[in-house]
């Protein structure tokens, strides 16, 4: 299966991993959304997951609200954390071998995030997992994926929701809302569209790197757009070659 990409970061929501679930984690789901990423993988494209952590924050948002906002937020981090660990392990029971680096030091579960080391990691053909968002408060875990693509120099973020593109209005909420094939940053945010977090939109902006988004509830959509197909909407320009060496053999 030939890629159309040398390095990606592939970000995905954590309401997908919850699958039919209104909590936690879905075996199942979690494993066929693993399968898709061994296959991208073992086509030759390097990969680095941002993992959300809706599926277990959003099970405690209310008292979240009632919070100090810095305490909410290091409770979505680690909830960052624990989809990390279970995607882990559910790719390297599927034989990829895989990292977790946190931007929130937990020696004895994840690999501090070291970029030098993060580089490594994928030229060696590992997935590396990234959890612990921007390991700061205020900022998405969209930002985070943002964040981390500029450092490993990703050819583009794809990321994986539960709509299936980016629409000019909210298609559950508006009847014949228009999906765009691509649309520049600009418009994007001038527009005031929430599929992707306005921050994280900014600093792709700013580094002129390309976001695809797709839907997760059709399988196979992680293997189709990572073979270059017309899947989703692209925010920014097209993906350019990535100006790295390879995975090492």
């Amino acid at each position: 299966m030939p890629t159309a990409f040398q390095r990606v970061l592939l970000k995905l929501s954590g309401e997908a991993l919850a699958g039919s679930q209104a909590f936690g984690v879905d075996p199942q789901r979690m494993g066929e959304i693993a399968g898709e990423i061994v296959q991208v993988a073992q086509a030759g494209t390097q990969v680095a997951l941002v993992l959300g952590g809706g599926n277990f924050f959003r099970g405690v948002k209310l008292q979240a609200q009632q919070m100090d906002r810095v305490a909410a937020d290091h409770m979505g981090m680690l909830a960052t954390v624990i989809n990390g660990l279970a995607m882990q392990d559910a790719l390297e029971r599927r034989g990829l071998s895989t990292r977790v680096m946190s931007a929130v030091r937990m020696d004895q579960v994840a690999e501090p995030f070291i970029r030098r080391r993060a580089l490594r990691h994928l030229e060696k053909g590992r997935c590396v997992i990234f959890v612990g968002g921007t390991g700061s408060p205020y900022f998405s875990t969209d930002t985070g994926a943002a964040l981390r693509a500029m450092e490993i120099r990703a050819q583009a973020i794809l990321k994986g929701t539960k709509v299936d593109g980016v629409y000019d209005a909210d298609p559950a909420q508006i009847a014949g809302a228009k999906r765009f094939a691509s649309i520049e940053y600009q418009e994007f945010i001038e527009r005031n569209l929430r599929v992707l977090d306005m921050s994280a939109v900014s600093l792709c902006r700013d580094n002129h790197m390309p976001v695809i988004v797709f839907s997760l509830l059709q399988p196979g959509n992680i293997v189709r757009v990572a073979r270059g197909e017309p899947v989703g909407s692209r925010i920014g320009p097209e993906p350019t070659p990535l100006a790295v060496p390879g995975a090492a053999s």
